[in-house]
């Protein structure tokens, strides 16, 4: 008989414990250790290595043949290039956001999109019932024959139906419902969470079969569960957006089979989720002409640029603590450019009070974005508005410099794409290659060289 054994694990780390301690050790939260009764028994334990475990032998690199993997698109141009140009063979991807923020709808229609290209597809929710699934698959206007739906939670019962139906892509929605009876826990444990994603990956590897799976998010927009699930995965996908407005953006931050922080757009409609071919178009509709304190910068999210609005407020401060807000930025990069602007340019900022914001939702965190923060904060205080035609980029030193981006042939083609005249740019950039005819790229070393060029009427 096995013996068993009393451990507590953290629900938020995956850190365990022998015994109770209302503070956890490795993520220093409070209350999130909770007692699990493990069964150790030496047969028929789960040993998994992510590949085959039969007894292979090195081999020379340079002997290994290496081919392309193939990829399976769906029809949405935009999923496809978040995964590196499709969907690879074996695959295991884990998709997370906000409840309610569209990641079942997405995952339905993907799979509609394959089944009508006859190929099986299985989608498996542990949340609804089948004839909820039908009901959101109603409203999308799903037909297609070669989609199964299964409502299941039990792991054993699922990979019995993958082995039955044979199936070319799985969906699972969620990975906190699913459980195996080995594992006392409850459902979406650490413990439980851990052992399904690794029965999971070995299927795929085993199989073939590409595998999505859907992880809840934590209240601070982190994945639930061990952070060791991120690591074991192909790929990490996050759907985010603000269920106030109808964008919705997919993000990959891991992918072992394309590049990382690529971005896609989607607009959430009756009918579905409707991709965004160019978001720039959109992110700039409704931009004010002749506004003070609004600038566009061309931001790159992967291999994408995008051009975004930046708007900034300055008012008198009317307590001795200004306030520093900012939305859709790293709000530490506020106060620090306003330092600049104070020291290097001699505006005197330290009683006004700061609100930045990008307009239409988006995240940006690449320094690029530094020159456009540090402009419309100048145009906002001396309430002298930019040039509508024009684009702000680089990177603003703590000594006033303006330093090299990258990827500026990109950010200047999507500019004179879209109609802008104007580019200024760091002089560094401007070695290299040839500008579009139909705009100007102006060099500037520092930011009272850019102030010169950018708000001179």
């Amino acid at each position: 008989m096995a013996k068993r054994k009393t451990k507590f694990v953290c629900q938020d780390c995956g850190y365990e414990s022998a015994k109770w301690m209302g503070k956890c050790p490795g993520c220093n939260n409070w209350n999130t250790l909770v007692e699990e009764i493990e069964a150790t028994s030496t047969k028929n334990r789960h040993t998994f290595s992510g590949v085959s475990s039969s007894n292979g032998k090195p081999e020379k690199i340079s002997s290994i043949k290496s081919q392309k993997e193939p990829r399976v698109t769906t029809n949405l141009k935009e999923f496809n290039r978040v995964l590196g140009g499709g969907i690879v063979a074996g695959s295991l991807v884990l998709i997370g956001g906000d409840p309610g923020i569209g990641k079942s709808t997405l995952l339905l229609q993907v799979s509609a999109q394959l089944a009508d290209k006859e190929m099986p597809v299985l989608y498996i929710s542990g949340e609804e019932s089948t004839r909820q699934t039908k009901l959101r698959a109603d409203r999308l206007g799903i037909t297609a024959d070669l989609l199964y739906v299964l409502s299941e939670t039990n792991l054993l019962n699922i990979a019995s139906q993958i082995d039955q139906i044979k199936p070319a892509f799985v969906v699972i929605d969620s990975i906190q419902t699913i459980y195996r009876e080995e594992v006392t826990s409850a459902p979406g444990s650490v413990s439980q969470v851990r052992e399904s994603t690794s029965e999971l990956m070995r299927i795929a590897k085993t199989s073939g079969v590409p595998i999505f799976i859907v992880g809840h998010v934590t209240k601070e927009g982190a994945i639930a569960g061990p952070r060791l699930l991120e690591h074991m995965v192909d790929a990490v996908l996050y759907f985010e957006g603000e269920r106030h407005h109808t964008f919705r953006i997919l993000r990959s931050v891991k992918n072992r089979f394309g590049s990382t922080n690529e971005m896609g757009i989607f607009e959430m409609k009756e009918e579905g989720l409707r991709e965004v071919l160019n978001p720039s178009e959109i992110f700039l509709e409704e931009r004010s002409q002749g506004a003070a304190g609004s600038t566009i910068v061309a931001s790159m999210e992967g291999t994408r640029p995008v051009l975004v609005e930046i708007q900034a407020l300055i008012s008198p401060s009317a307590f001795g603590n200004p306030r520093r807000m900012a939305t859709g930025i790293d709000h530490n990069r506020v106060p620090l450019l306003m330092a600049v602007l104070e020291k290097r340019v001699g505006l005197m900022l330290q009683n006004q009070d700061a609100y930045i914001k990008v307009a239409g939702g988006v995240k940006l965190d690449e320094p690029a974005i530094d020159l456009a923060i540090a402009i419309s904060i100048t145009s906002s205080f001396r309430d002298q508005p930019t040039r509508p035609e024009d684009i702000f980029i680089g990177e603003v030193g703590l000594t006033g410099e303006i330093r090299r981006v990258s990827r500026i042939e990109q950010r200047v083609q999507e500019a004179a794409k879209l109609g802008f005249k104007r580019v200024i740019c760091p002089q560094k950039n401007l070695d290299g290659w040839t500008y579009p005819k139909n705009i100007e790229v102006i060099g500037v070393n520092s930011v009272q060289e850019a102030l010169e060029v950018g708000l001179a009427r």
